[in-house]
């Protein structure tokens, strides 16, 4: 099943995305991870047989516009989900992200039971948290690397092959060649003779202001639609034992573990994320 082209323009920013299935299928809003972009579901996507999945670049992400200085949420970034979910004429709809956009899936399930239908997510659930009395320091960090930034250039590769190495060696998380390459096709652009990642710069500064882990808690407990979670044994939520502890006491989020890291849906689990994940919004649809 191919994919298609789709672009939104929204109030204050243009939104692109890719698209797999036909309309009349489960209506679906793919959300990639930080610094990723639609190519995210380029796997999965073919595989889903009972969704009409639209694969959002969230803002500051793949071919999509970036946002004003400090416009970088998570609750802005669900906002934009809504904006392009009434932009489809979508009264209901289900979600599928991965990482940070399993983390929007959350808060928007949490919040809007009466627009959710249900959301599958890829290794990712709740947001990096803080401490209260740590917010004026938290806040401190993203005033003084907001400043330093207009000093920054991003790093001219002098051909794709170097950008994709620098994605291996250098994210958060690991990732394979074969899907950091996947994730390259639509996050580089041509600059100077060389490459460039489109990403928003500002996506790489600190938070301003993180939730506490009660906040977070208080967001997936309050989801009442069905909800699906695959943690990957190597993925990021696997080193944080007390956040594993909590998720497993969730019992309305029904939870598969499967063998691979954090991009395990776009490498060699893919077949097992998108079996689970298509089972998961047949019973939606």
């Amino acid at each position: 099943m191919g994919s298609h082209e789709i672009r939104f323009t929204l109030p204050s920013i243009e939104i692109a995305g890719k698209v797999w299935g036909e309309p009349g299928a489960l209506p679906v809003i793919g959300l990639h991870g930080w610094l990723d972009n639609a190519a995210t579901f380029d796997l999965i996507g073919p595989e889903l047989n009972n969704a009409h999945l639209v694969a959002l670049d969230l803002p500051g992400h793949g071919l999509s516009g970036h946002l004003p200085a400090g416009g970088y949420s998570l609750w802005q970034q669900a906002t934009t989900v809504l904006q392009v979910a009434d932009d489809l004429g979508w009264e209901r709809f289900a979600l599928l992200g991965h990482s940070m956009g399993g983390i929007i899936s959350c808060i928007l399930s949490g919040t809007l039971p009466e627009r959710i239908m249900g959301a599958a997510m890829i290794d990712g659930l709740l947001p990096v948290t803080g401490e209260a009395q740590d917010a004026p320091q938290q806040m401190a960090r993203f005033f003084h690397a907001s400043q330093a930034l207009a000093h920054k250039r991003k790093p001219v590769y002098d051909c794709a092959d170097k950008a994709v190495s620098a994605r291996v060696l250098g994210g958060t998380s690991r990732i394979s060649r074969s899907a950091a390459a996947r994730l390259a096709e639509r996050g580089l652009m041509p600059e100077q003779g060389g490459w460039i990642w489109r990403t928003d710069p500002q996506l790489m500064l600190p938070s301003p202001v993180r939730l506490t882990s009660e906040h977070a808690i208080a967001f997936a407990e309050a989801i009442t639609t069905p909800t699906c979670l695959v943690l990957a044994s190597e993925g990021v939520m696997s080193k944080r034992a007390l956040l594993l502890e909590r998720i497993n006491s969730f019992t309305h989020i029904q939870t598969h573990h499967l063998e691979g890291d954090h991009h395990l849906h776009l490498e060699e689990a893919a077949p097992s994320v998108a079996t689970i994940i298509d089972s998961f919004f047949q019973t939606l649809a």
